[in-house]
């Protein structure tokens, strides 16, 4: 088994899990948070274990922040969380993004292609988009 970590944010939504990649202040933990009061569960803030298992990434939160996350301006909470959540797919923190991307995206990440898509975490309407981009990439992979 191969492990690794990230600089990120992860959540689960009905046990697909989402990273939340970007640069420190691009609203990670927002955007997680933001997600978690529309019903997904936290897997980690901040930083993710990434472990490559029988072909898939799953996620989990180091020991040490495990279950907690931090609300800027307000200090850390804890909150209900998940482990061993399998990657399904990885929103990358932008503040332009392309109205409309012409090819399907993928990063790879621990030698497995993985869909990504990128939102400005400051939007309205990026945890919805996250949602939405979700439902569409499960639809895709039932009729596959």
């Amino acid at each position: 088994m191969t492990a690794s970590m990230l600089h990120a944010s992860c959540v689960s939504i009905e046990g697909a899990g989402i990273m939340i990649s970007g640069p420190s202040g691009s609203g990670k933990s927002d955007l997680a948070l933001r997600l978690i009061d529309r019903g997904a569960t936290l897997i980690s803030d901040d930083y993710v274990e990434l472990r490559l298992d029988q072909g898939r990434i799953l996620l989990n939160a180091p020991a040490n922040i495990e279950g907690k996350i931090e609300l800027r301006s307000l200090g850390i909470f804890d909150c209900p969380h998940v482990s061993d959540i399998p990657l399904m797919m990885q929103v990358l923190l932008k503040p332009t993004t392309a109205r409309f991307p012409m090819d399907s995206q993928t990063e790879t990440i621990m030698t497995m292609a993985v869909p990504t898509i990128t939102l400005n975490a400051a939007e309205a309407s990026a945890p919805i988009k996250v949602e939405m981009a979700l439902r569409q990439l499960l639809k895709g992979s039932e009729s596959a």
